[in-house]
């Protein structure tokens, strides 16, 4: 008895399935994977430096900010001690130049404020 079977109008042969493998010539083959490894190699290292950099300024900004935190303990600390700084008064004051301008001084459309001088704008 034959062991080939019909499907589909055609007769097949047990055996190996899938795709035969091509005959690639080893060197090009070791060559072409040899490529591939430098290439990973190369990203990764990119990667690494780049989170490296990454590491190296979120450090900066928590520097900047601890500075800034010890700032403002000191600040407290005199004003605790009942003495005003001098960077505060000059912010009271308006001396300093330098100031930020995210606050604003516009007047809210109904030109009404709560207790804490928030607009009480109810479109808001």
């Amino acid at each position: 008895m034959d062991d080939s079977k019909m499907v589909g109008g055609k007769v097949k042969k047990p055996g190996k399935r899938g795709r035969k493998p091509a005959k690639i010539d080893l060197k090009a083959k070791l060559e072409r994977s040899r490529q591939s490894a430098r290439e990973c190699r190369a990203r990764k290292k990119l990667r690494y430096q780049y989170l490296e950099e990454l590491v190296s300024s979120k450090e900066r900004a928590i520097c900047a900010l601890r500075e800034e935190l010890e700032m403002y303990k000191q600040w407290c600390t005199a004003m605790d001690q009942g003495k005003i700084p001098s960077e505060i008064k000059a912010l009271l004051t308006g001396d300093d130049q330098k100031t930020p301008q995210s606050t604003s001084t516009k007047t809210p459309k109904n030109g009404k404020y709560n207790s804490t001088g928030i607009s009480q704008n109810k479109s808001a």
